[in-house]
């Protein structure tokens, strides 16, 4: 299963100070999409943890209870740290997610910026091979989607999968599932520039948060016949599993949603 329901790890208070050196240098390179960055032979080492740090109220949104933060650290081979800043915004989200999104056996981290002036975006982080870096590699952003537009509109991450099993990973998100609940499916797709996201799928009427929250209702489950995204309607009637098949997503109703159990079950292959 990739993704799921449950409350936030605890994240440390701030990044140490170490970390943040250099952040606007950090914080620029986060901008950048990377030639190359998804080729399976780059990476030197393997991301093995990624916590969001530093707490702040800068952006004020409040719709993920101490979900709003200054910077982001990862850890590779489970002791090198590395920390970010973010330029212009916050990181807006319950808790980084380690899942393969290239295919090359390794975890990539997806996240969520949101910018002051025009709220939430999908970020992909991966590591890159840097050979004036002192231990050889660094982090960089693979691909970014749009930003949503507007301030205080935000993005709920389900998680990624080969949801159609044409050997390509997709990442779902619920864009603003306080208002639009529209189901957004995304494919990392390599250019001569770079990766990009590119946007294969949409659908209206789901929704995976409810304000106050800290965490998300949902995730991807694997019950033996393909992935399936499991979230509630965008009314919290119904618990629903959607499929992508051929480039279309189809919906079907799995039972009624008493609460956090009923998601559970379904996470779980019970409904």
């Amino acid at each position: 299963m990739t993704g799921g329901v449950g409350h936030a790890p605890r994240l440390p208070a701030r990044l140490p100070a170490r970390l943040w050196r250099g952040c606007a240098r950090g914080a620029v390179l986060a901008f950048a999409l990377v030639a190359g960055g998804l080729s399976p032979d780059v990476a030197v080492a393997e991301i093995t943890g990624a916590a969001y740090g530093a707490p702040t109220t800068a952006y004020g949104h409040g719709v993920v209870p101490g979900g709003e933060y200054q910077g982001i650290e990862f850890t590779l081979d489970g002791t090198r740290k590395i920390g970010n800043a973010v330029l212009g915004g916050v990181y807006e989200d319950t808790s980084p997610r380690l899942i393969d999104v290239t295919g090359d056996g390794k975890p990539e981290v997806i996240t969520v910026v949101s910018y002051f002036d025009k709220g939430s975006a999908l970020r992909i982080w991966g590591e890159r091979a840097a050979p004036d870096h002192p231990k050889g590699s660094e982090m960089v952003v693979l691909a970014e989607t749009a930003p949503i537009g507007k301030r205080h509109r935000w993005l709920a991450v389900i998680g990624a999968a080969d949801l159609d099993g044409d050997g390509h990973i997709e990442i779902a998100y619920i864009d603003r599932p306080h208002l639009a609940k529209t189901l957004r499916i995304w494919r990392l797709e390599q250019t001569a520039r770079g990766g990009r996201l590119v946007e294969v799928a949409s659908k209206t009427g789901l929704t995976n948060h409810r304000i106050g929250q800290e965490f998300i209702t949902g995730g991807i489950r694997e019950c033996g016949a393909g992935p399936e995204i499991i979230t509630v309607d965008a009314g919290w009637q119904n618990v629903m599993a959607t499929r992508f098949e051929a480039g279309q997503i189809k919906s079907r109703r799995l039972g009624p949603f008493s609460g956090r159990g009923a998601v559970h079950a379904a996470l779980s292959c019970q409904g």
